[in-house]
């Protein structure tokens, strides 16, 4: 069957449902928008969350974020050590009715672990794979590795064919705006089709009714509606214009458990808010770069008041941070989340024994979709180190203009927020963040840092099957981190979901990942 043919079944479905009164359309009112249609075109947990309703890894986490069998029903390592050999689910088909094999699975994984990908990093440990039978492959990794199930919870499965047949076997990239067929178009195996997108607009998804799964969710479809103004958001979802929103402003939450007919879920998300700096020679306006010298570092550290950010921008909601993981992510240790103290003073001091006394001036780059009130952060921050004598000019602007600054080098100072997703493992950030920028390691190490003794730590815990080992390796390297304030540790952002009463069933997910497939509406 193909694309256009069980679109229809799927809209016939709706139609009918609509007209017998038992519609259950879902609306999401979101921050913002997805980047693409292409889960593979940025490393954006958001984008990747969404795209899970249509596309689906061999493996995926289940309520209690434990790994369960998705598209593949089982796997086992062979003699070498470094072969899994996985055994896929029969009988599935994608959107457009091509039956999912072996050579999908080999397709997808070649292509989001491509140079040019920007989610390579997200496969450390791959080498090649190769297809044994319609049914069976091979996945062969550069060494022993503990993780890879971890890792292949969000590596979304293409139809290869439809890839071919559309000129999209390579990665597209959001950051270097590179664009294709998977940008604006989907064909996944998941509980939801993508029937129709504008960007910035809505994006419209129908339910697949050939799913292999059985559904938890009675919903017909769902509409992802970007609504980026917080205050258009509540008044939509008071007004009844949006079911859902996964993002309720905390400074909003008072009047949400206040509105007749509005349920809020609340919880502490597992994303570390952190800054990050450049450690090149210049800075971008082609000055030396004073963010090189630890002294500096630590006088921007203990110039922020995290008491005061804490009670007055995130309004006592968020988990002030120590350390740059969470604290149930593997590899966290108590004595890593110990904070330095607020100090102007001491930070005055700092900058003085660095040779900077009168400040300097360097480009703050913060989003305005990204973190949970990530500008009144900046904002604060930014007024924090001004009275130190520095001159932080703030630069806020949408996802789609920041990336590319950060990704090339041009952002003396950013924010970053890390939740370890999909590993939920300190190996996560301490692999894609604080390694030295080199293949798939340090994808996101936009300032260009290279700490040897940090390296070898996180190259042996990607090899150490024991865990305890690896643990240990891991909590040394994130003992380095912080020794080296390689980035500064913020808090953990507050979670804060909300529904109407027409929403009946919405699981809140520690990693703050809706899972529609789950949801109920009456």
């Amino acid at each position: 069957m193909k694309l256009e043919s069980r679109q229809f079944v799927a809209s016939t479905a709706l139609l009918l449902a609509c007209t017998a009164g038992h519609a259950e359309v879902l609306k999401w009112g979101a921050n913002r928008d997805i980047g693409s249609l292409d889960p593979y075109s940025y490393g954006d947990s958001f984008t990747i969350n969404v795209l899970n309703h249509t596309y689906e890894g061999l493996v995926r986490y289940d309520k209690d974020l434990k790994i369960e069998p998705a598209l593949a029903v089982s796997w086992e390592i062979l003699e070498d050590q470094i072969t899994w050999r996985f055994k896929l689910r029969p009988d599935v088909t994608f959107h457009n009715g091509n039956s999912f094999t072996a050579e999908d699975v080999v397709a997808s994984l070649q292509r989001v672990s491509h140079e040019t990908s920007p989610l390579k990093g997200n496969l450390p440990a791959y080498v090649s794979a190769s297809v044994v039978d319609d049914l069976t492959l091979d996945i062969v990794l550069n060494g022993t590795y503990p993780l890879l199930l971890n890792d292949l919870t969000n590596i979304h499965i293409f139809d290869k064919q439809w890839l071919v047949e559309n000129d999209a076997e390579l990665p597209t990239d959001i950051g270097a705006g590179t664009e294709g067929y998977a940008t604006y178009h989907a064909n996944g195996t998941g509980p939801f089709i993508v029937e129709s997108r504008q960007p910035d607009a809505k994006t419209v998804f129908t339910v697949n009714p050939d799913w292999w799964d059985t559904p938890a969710h009675n919903l017909t479809g769902f509409e992802l509606l970007p609504v980026t103004s917080a205050a258009t958001r509540v008044a939509a979802l008071l007004s009844g214009e949006i079911s859902f929103t996964n993002d309720a402003p905390v400074q909003d939450l008072p009047r949400l458990e206040a509105a007749p007919g509005v349920n809020v879920l609340e919880g502490v998300d597992l994303r570390t808010v952190m800054i990050g700096m450049s450690y090149r020679d210049t800075l971008d306006n082609g000055s030396d770069n004073p963010f090189k010298d630890l002294k500096v570092r630590q006088a921007l550290y203990q110039a922020i008041d995290m008491d005061q950010l804490q009670k007055k921008v995130m309004r006592g909601k968020s988990r002030n941070a120590g350390a740059v993981v969470a604290p149930p992510i593997p590899g966290y240790t108590e004595s890593l989340d110990e904070r330095m103290a607020f100090d102007v003073d001491a930070a005055k001091a700092l900058l003085a024994e660095a040779g900077v006394p009168e400040g300097f001036e360097f480009d703050f780059n913060c989003l305005q979709d990204g973190l949970v009130n990530e500008e009144q952060i900046c904002q604060a921050i930014a007024s924090m180190w001004s009275r130190i004598g520095l001159s932080p000019r703030l630069d806020v602007a949408p996802r789609a203009v920041q990336t590319p600054k950060r990704t090339n080098g041009q952002a003396d100072v950013y924010t970053l927020g890390w939740a370890t997703l999909p590993m939920l493992d300190a190996y996560s950030p301490l692999l894609q963040i604080f390694h030295s920028k080199e293949g798939n390691s340090g994808v996101f190490n936009w300032g260009d840092w290279s700490f040897p003794e940090l390296d070898e730590l996180v190259q042996s815990a990607g090899a150490e099957l024991d865990l305890d080992k690896r643990l240990a390796m891991e909590t040394a390297a994130l003992q380095i981190v912080k020794d080296e304030l390689i980035m500064l540790p913020l808090h953990q952002q507050p979670m804060a979901w909300a529904t109407t009463e027409a929403v009946t069933d919405m699981p809140l997910f520690p990693d703050n990942k809706p899972r529609l497939w789950f949801a109920s509406m009456q």
